[in-house]
């Protein structure tokens, strides 16, 4: 039986208003003892402007850790034109939202954006990636600002299991029997978790018609995609064919030949009527 897929970002933040679920997976990505995350407070989601003209921006989870750090949970389907500047305008929006003019830069906090792609950001192996600011050598300047990239169409390394790869196939999970082979091999209860949520979730009237509303949308967009580039190539053969009938034109004119053996040549190479070589000859 086919499911609602988490990768779809009301299904992320469903599932995320379990603590338990989101205190295990922010544990899980972070690499940081479940122990030393007492809450996981989900927060308002609108980061306001400062002035008129500043871009506003609203995030898909934002979650504070008991010692003030900040996270962004994102879901992204597709690639979007100038994505990576996009997460760091968001990272940045996110830091400086709560540190207001004359306050003391000391009391910026850290924060975290987690972004959860259905596509391969770029031709690195790993699913999952860091990002802090560091040198050319890699010696990191500050943590205060992180980035975690977690690209689901790349493969978990077999080599060096994580526990973030239980994660990752759950992502990727389409059917009930996905779902009940994760949890027939996993120990991990966030995990356990996210999938009796998950199942509750798929049944529900409110996400699926969310589910069926996107599916189609996605292939309406698929469907224009592909209108806009046949229209486009079809109007890229045409500009050059006019081209190539311009050229032919000026190219036979430098070596002073008559108008007849244009109009012949256009019929041979371009299969033009007599009417239609000599209005081009006319228009070129």
């Amino acid at each position: 039986m086919k499911i609602v897929p988490l990768k779809y970002d009301f299904c992320i933040k469903e599932i995320m208003e379990n603590e338990i679920v989101r205190t295990h997976f922010i544990s899980d990505v972070l690499d940081i003892p479940i122990e030393d995350i007492k809450t996981v407070r989900m927060m308002n989601t609108f980061l306001w402007r400062r002035f008129r003209r500043q871009k506003q921006g609203i995030l898909d989870i934002q979650l504070e850790l008991n010692d003030s750090t900040k996270i962004n949970i994102e879901m992204q389907m597709e690639q979007k034109a100038h994505w990576k500047m996009r997460t760091v305008f968001y990272l940045a929006k996110m830091f400086t939202a709560d540190l207001r003019r004359g306050e003391a830069y000391k009391k910026a906090k850290k924060c975290i954006a987690i972004t959860i792609l259905d596509f391969d950001l770029d031709k690195r192996a790993q699913y999952h990636n860091v990002y802090t600011l560091r040198d050319k050598l890699g010696n990191i300047y500050t943590d205060i600002l992180e980035l975690h990239t977690i690209e689901l169409k790349k493969q978990p390394n077999q080599a060096q299991p994580s526990p973030l790869d239980e994660w990752h196939r759950l992502f990727n999970a389409k059917t009930q029997e996905d779902l009940d082979m994760i949890k027939s091999k996993t120990g991990n209860i966030g995990i356990m978790e996210a999938i009796k949520e998950l199942k509750e979730i798929s049944v529900t009237d409110r996400i699926r018609l969310e589910y069926e509303y996107r599916l189609k949308a996605k292939r309406d967009r698929e469907a224009e995609d592909e209108f806009v580039f046949e229209e486009g190539k079809a109007q890229g053969i045409e500009q050059e064919r006019q081209q190539g009938i311009k050229s032919l034109i000026h190219s036979m004119r430098a070596i002073d030949a008559a108008d007849e053996q244009v109009i012949a040549a256009l019929m041979t190479e371009y299969h033009l009527s007599r009417e239609e070589a000599q209005g081009k000859i006319q228009s070129f």
